[in-house]
């Protein structure tokens, strides 16, 4: 080990190549939302081989499942997810919309890389503590559907977090830096309008359309936009629009409202607005509404004594090591992005475009401008749950946007395992500092504590919605 090496790294370094293997099975097998058999099973294996206490199908979700490693001490969790997107099929290593198969799932987000750098830290760090006699328990949470299913949400409300000191984890990105902790809150709502049937040209007067009752909420949505927050957000999608026959009046039709706001509070209030507009639009269109959440995630909360002791490995450690091979590939890849795209990822550090350069090769500083917009995550619910910290590590081309076939076209490209492994690097050497350092940990749950006090957490699924394993 060299003088300046961090004693957890070399663990990391030792079983690279096994994790490597298991992103790229999981990349090879896309499942989206509770529906990732295979690559839980990917995962439940590892953990077994690696010498974890292992429980499955935790939270009545039958893709989670829960590793741990280690006895007293402080308890360290950190989080994986594995879920593909659909209409993301893509071959690897072609710089070239090439998809594998018509409208199949793809990586388009990198969870093949996340849950497999995360859990090759908890192997890491499980490993350290046995050979160094530490007190501790390191635990790895295989967690599925965080692409709209928020099953994190459901784990937190059956208090698998309850006992847990600090939670870790990353995403892949095309830079380098500790999170900004910023996202929004969101819930998943059904409506579903129910009319009466008639002959559209023959008796229109005797049907009830429930499809007009859809577009009659869409609309009032709409004009809602120009009297909600800049951050607010709300899109819709039909889930049912009542049928092929347009000679028939609808009598069943449903759509699925998104609805995000920075917090829970404005959520809420977002919420019952949305909820008045349907039943506006029952009572325009004769017909009645019902309605059922589908899923929801609450906001991230940020802890600054974990975003410093990460930000302290991140630079320790540096950016993540390219070569010109990367570079050259990841060069093909940003001739297929528009400059907006590159620019984008430089404008949400507050930096001025480098159009220049491929792959990132610096670590961003902590304290940085926030600029852009903001999606969600399920990782919020476990911010609030238990004092928790990210990282954002270049896997990709720099201003690669995600949710894309590119994204997908790099998940098992050499750069993109190399900065999986530095990921597990920086997480591995957090949770070191954490266990070793009692003042850092109580620095942090004093922090949570604080926030708490003044914004108490309520789960923003509804006690009686359960997890929706059985979604395609």
């Amino acid at each position: 080990m060299k003088s300046n090496e961090n004693p957890i790294w070399p663990y990391i370094e030792a079983k690279r190549e096994r994790f490597i293997g298991l992103s790229d099975r999981v990349f090879d097998t896309p499942e989206i939302a509770y529906t990732e058999v295979r690559s839980c099973a990917e995962h439940t294996a590892m953990l077994k081989s690696e010498g974890f206490r292992v429980r499955e199908a935790v939270a009545g979700i039958p893709t989670a499942v829960i590793g741990e490693a280690g006895e007293g001490g402080p308890v360290i969790a950190i989080l994986g997810e594995y879920d593909a997107l659909p209409g993301l099929s893509q071959a690897p290593g072609v710089a070239e919309h090439t998809s594998i198969s018509d409208n199949g799932y793809g990586h388009g987000c990198g969870h093949n890389l996340l849950g497999s750098a995360a859990m090759l830290a908890a192997t890491a760090v499980k490993d350290w503590l046995e050979a160094e006699g530490i007190a501790g328990r390191v635990r790895y949470y295989g967690c599925p559907a965080e692409e709209g299913g928020a099953a994190k949400t459901y784990m937190v409300r059956e208090g698998l977090f309850d006992d847990v000191d600090i939670a870790i984890t990353w995403h892949p990105a095309s830079f380098n830096g500790v999170d900004d902790a910023r996202s929004l809150a969101n819930t998943r709502i059904d409506f579903f309008f129910t009319g009466k049937a008639a002959h559209a040209a023959g008796a229109p007067e005797l049907g009830r359309s429930a499809l007009d009752a859809v577009e009659l909420m869409n609309i009032g949505v709409n004009y809602m936009r120009e009297h909600m927050p800049d951050d607010a957000r709300v899109h819709y999608a039909y889930l049912d629009a009542g049928g092929p026959a347009p000679n028939v009046v609808q009598a069943k039709a449903t759509v699925r409202q998104l609805i995000r706001s920075r917090d829970l509070q404005g959520l809420a209030e977002l919420v019952t607005r949305v909820r008045a507009i349907a039943d506006g639009a029952a009572l325009m269109s004769g017909t009645k509404v019902d309605s059922k959440v589908y899923t929801a995630v609450s906001n991230l909360i940020g802890n600054r004594p974990l975003e410093e002791a990460m930000q302290a490995e991140f630079d320790a450690l540096g950016p993540v090591p390219f070569d010109d091979t990367d570079v050259e590939f990841a060069r093909q890849i940003r001739e297929t992005l528009t400059r907006a795209d590159i620019a984008d990822t430089f404008q949400r550090l507050s930096m001025k475009p480098d159009f220049d350069m491929s792959v990132c090769d610096f670590v961003a500083p902590l304290d940085r401008p926030f600029a852009g917009g903001m999606g969600s995550t399920d990782v919020g619910d476990v911010s609030w749950a238990v004092p928790t910290v990210q990282a954002r590590v270049a896997t990709c081309a720099m201003g690669t946007p995600f949710h894309t076939w590119q994204l997908t076209a790099q998940g098992k490209q050499p750069f993109a395992h190399k900065g999986m492994v530095h990921a597990a690097k920086v997480m591995a050497a957090t949770a070191r500092a954490v266990i070793a350092n009692d003042v850092l940990r109580s620095n942090a749950r004093k922090v949570h504590a604080e926030y708490l006090a003044e914004f108490p957490y309520t789960c923003p699924i509804p006690a009686d919605t359960r997890p929706p394993v059985a979604a395609k």
